[in-house]
């Protein structure tokens, strides 16, 4: 085996094979030819790919496997780990895209001469967009001779001027002064020499000085990664080198969700539309100004990304890794010629401790900081000049980085930022919300439901901020706008109850109540409330939306609660006519019985399981609580990018009508079949799909008898903590179509006064809440 081969688990070989992982197992038992692991634990082993796929190949086992997936497999079993697999392939990738032919001269090389030439075209790409390394004056002898990879003499490069390899350690890069052959460095191009720089805040109009976050790989780094950067470049052939990128990053961000804290697409847009400049005539007179947009807690780079327009983007990350992952999605996203606006500019560093652009006077800052850090240098900041509207406590770490993103907007300019909801109203924090009001800084605070960003459970918040101009009144008035008790898609009636989570929000009815809001700055029943600043101002100065904007009486106060009753009084006569008749003892009848798992081996129904998640793709989901609740799926919050999930479009189950949906999850007995309301809609996770054929089985007699409790319990398997339900062990009996259709009709029924029972409820609960709230506020007599 080739030392460094790339490894993949038992999960991964299961996904080449198109199986579970349980025949993965099996194989490994029954077969002694089967590759032996090469690494990882003895619970979570790790093979070679090229043996495994060799193995599979010889077994004829190994079905037609997307490129994309081959792609993904040798970046998940890189030696040098997943990152920074990513990493050489978003650099090469970078130069695909930007230098074609110099890849293509690269890439006719064999191996090991390709990785010692790589190098060299990379450093030139990574200039164009980022900008020179840093000279950091240490000069040494080039790299030597290492693991039988040789440092090719700048002539035998194709394209490719520069004299030694940039990035090895211990050797200087040359900047482009340095490299009579090279363009011109990026700080002397017209763009860099632009007004659009210039208001960027340096003196000179050059951005602060500091290590680009991308740094250039050296040889003996890409020896390893040379079969996966051809196979991506093959990838991108296909798709492009930003979706190919853009893809392969989703797939590791969903791979890993614990390590990376996310922000919503839908989301990172609504707080680039806060953010949005009006065109004012202050703006137009300055021409040619391309705004200057900023995030110093870049993350995956959702914000950036977000921009509308030509804007000059910089950010900063304390992860490096993350860094220049982002930075290379940036720069690949990016659709605007290279000169046209600088390239991104990502840096690595804590931004409170270390800002990366202290001179920076951004149009816009866009940032989702983290969240009730402790250690984020209260004692050593103390006397920082960032701290305009007071010295933020220990515990207010969110108001550090208020105050950090004042500080590095110019005058005029707004930041919008995600804020925990505790931030508006600890009493910590009292005395710089005291300030921000009082200067005019925060211009509105809007509450938005529970489910919109991580942590789902929290409903977060919105501070739309601007910095104050010297000569200029400040605002007299704050707009607090809350979002959380807008119904959700299956609650637009007032029959409905709102419902939380992510799953049931309905995120374009937010993002336009929201838009409305800040755009009208007016006073709407039980959304918005202009609020002047003197009334904020009193011993806890609370800004929480909800403490100034009493929430609306659950059916519209009490003139909607008589609509209420009228139709609580009308579903409960619709479900006493629903009431099944009394059930008729049946003798002890021994009906042939068949299994799922046998109707689809004989082809009468077809199973697919759900890998759809809320607002991964372009139509609603239906998820495991829609079928559980009986509720309708969620309207998709924006049209999702497959490449921005690490969802792969044709893996995407679409309903159709007489469809059964069980949930695979939990224990209870649920089964659904699909009507027209619902046709069109993604499969979610955790759900399993049961096609009948319609001249074999009729789907309610199917959903029917997978309902039955003992069923359901003979074909689960037990956790210590969970159940899981095996849809292939489910038993039906054996009869004709016209018998099953005389169940199925009962089964229909029994459907309907289930539905009518939940919707009779809801309005119950509105019904008893709203009384309860009238009462209690004095707008319903005893």
């Amino acid at each position: 085996m080739t030392e460094n081969a790339t490894e993949v688990t038992a999960a991964g070989i299961a996904r080449l094979a198109g199986v579970g992982r349980a025949a993965v197992s099996n194989w490994r038992r029954r077969h002694a030819d089967f590759p032996l692991p090469v690494g990882g634990t003895g619970t979570s082993p790790s093979f070679a790919l090229a043996e495994v796929e060799q193995w599979l190949r010889d077994q004829g086992k190994l079905v037609e496997v997307p490129l994309r997936e081959r792609v993904w497999q040798a970046i998940a079993g890189h030696p040098a780990g997943a990152v920074q697999a990513l990493i050489h392939t978003g650099c090469a990738l970078l130069l695909v895209r930007d230098r074609p032919t110099a890849w293509l001269e690269l890439a006719a090389a064999p191996d090991e001469r390709m990785a010692a030439l790589l190098p060299h075209a990379m450093e030139h790409v990574l200039t164009d967009r980022f900008g020179p390394e840093v000279d950091t004056g240490v000069h040494t002898a080039p790299q030597p001779e290492t693991s039988g990879v040789h440092t090719v003499p700048p002539s035998e490069a194709p394209g490719v001027h520069t004299a030694i390899s940039p990035g090895a350690p211990g050797v200087h890069t040359p900047n482009r002064a340095e490299s009579p052959a090279a363009e011109p460095p990026a700080a002397e191009s017209p763009a860099a020499e632009s007004p659009a720089v210039r208001a960027a805040g340096t003196p000179d109009g050059r951005r602060p000085h500091a290590a680009r976050a991308v740094h250039t790989p050296t040889a003996r780094d890409l020896m390893p990664s040379v079969p996966l950067l051809r196979a991506a470049a093959e990838l991108a052939a296909g798709i492009g080198a930003g979706q190919a990128f853009a893809f392969l990053l989703g797939r590791q961000l969903d791979a890993n969700p614990r390590q990376y804290t996310l922000t919503p697409a839908h989301l990172a847009e609504l707080m680039a539309d806060l953010a949005e400049p009006p065109p004012t005539a202050d703006r137009t007179a300055r021409g040619q100004h391309v705004r200057t947009v900023l995030d110093p807690a870049a993350g995956t780079g959702a914000l950036l990304r977000a921009v509308h327009g030509p804007a000059a983007l910089y950010g900063q990350e304390a992860d490096p890794a993350l860094a220049a992952l982002t930075a290379l999605r940036l720069a690949l996203d990016a659709d605007t010629p290279r000169g046209a606006v600088p390239g991104p500019d990502l840096r690595t560093g804590d931004t409170l401790r270390a800002d990366a652009f202290p001179e920076l006077a951004a149009d816009t800052v866009l940032c989702h900081p983290p969240f009730n850090e402790r250690n984020w240098g209260h004692e050593e900041l103390a006397y920082d000049p960032r701290w305009e509207y007071g010295l933020p406590a220990r515990t207010e770490s969110e108001l550090a980085w208020v105050q950090h993103v004042l500080a590095r907007l110019r005058d005029g300019g707004t930041a919008v930022l995600l804020m925990p909801p505790a931030a508006a109203s600890r009493r910590s924090g009292r005395r710089v919300r005291a300030g921000l009001l009082r200067r005019g800084a925060l211009q509105a605070v809007i509450a938005l439901p529970a489910g919109a960003a991580p942590p789902y459970g929290i409903p977060l918040h919105l501070w739309v901020l601007r910095r104050p101009e010297p000569g200029v009144r400040p605002a007299a008035d704050v707009l607090l706008a809350d979002t959380t008790g807008l119904p959700g898609p299956t609650t637009a009636a007032p029959e409905a109850a709102p419902t939380g989570g992510r799953e049931r929000l309905d995120w374009p009815a937010v993002r336009a109540a929201v838009l409305d809001a800040w755009r009208e700055r007016a006073d709407v029943e039980g959304v918005s409330r202009v609020v002047p600043v003197v009334e904020l101002l009193d011993d806890d100065v609370d800004l929480a939306p909800a403490r100034h904007l009493p929430r609306p009486a659950p059916g519209g106060g009490a003139f909607g609660l008589g609509e209420i009753r009228e139709k609580l009084a009308e579903t409960l006569r619709l479900t006493a006519e629903l009431v099944p008749p009394a059930a008729v003892p049946a003798g002890s009848a021994h009906l042939p019985l068949t299994t799922v798992g046998e109707l689809a081996r004989a082809g009468a129904l077809r199973l697919r399981t759900g890998t759809a998640a809320p607002g991964s793709a372009p139509v609603p989901v239906l998820t495991e609580h829609d079928v559980l609740t009986g509720a309708a799926p969620a309207a998709p919050a924006a049209p999702p990018a497959a490449e921005a999930t690490g969802t792969d479009a044709d893996e995407t189950v679409l309903l159709e009508p007489g469809d059964v949906v069980v949930p695979v999850l939990g224990g209870g007995s649920a089964a659904r079949v699909v009507d027209g309301t619902t046709a069109g809609a993604a499969l979610g996770r955790n759900l399993q799909l049961l096609r009948p054929d319609p001249a074999a089985l009729d789907p309610w007699f199917l959903a029917g008898f997978l309902r039955g409790t003992a069923n359901h319990r003979q074909a689960s398997s037990h956790a210590s903590t969970a159940a899981r339900l095996d849809a292939r062990r489910l038993h039906l009996p054996r009869m004709p179509l016209a018998d099953q259709r005389r169940y199925g009709e009962r089964f229909r029924e029994l459907a309907a006064f289930e539905d009518a029972l939940r919707t009779a409820g809801r309005l119950g609960g509105l019904l008893v809440q709203g009384m309860y709230d009238g009462l209690a506020d004095g707008t319903v007599t005893p």
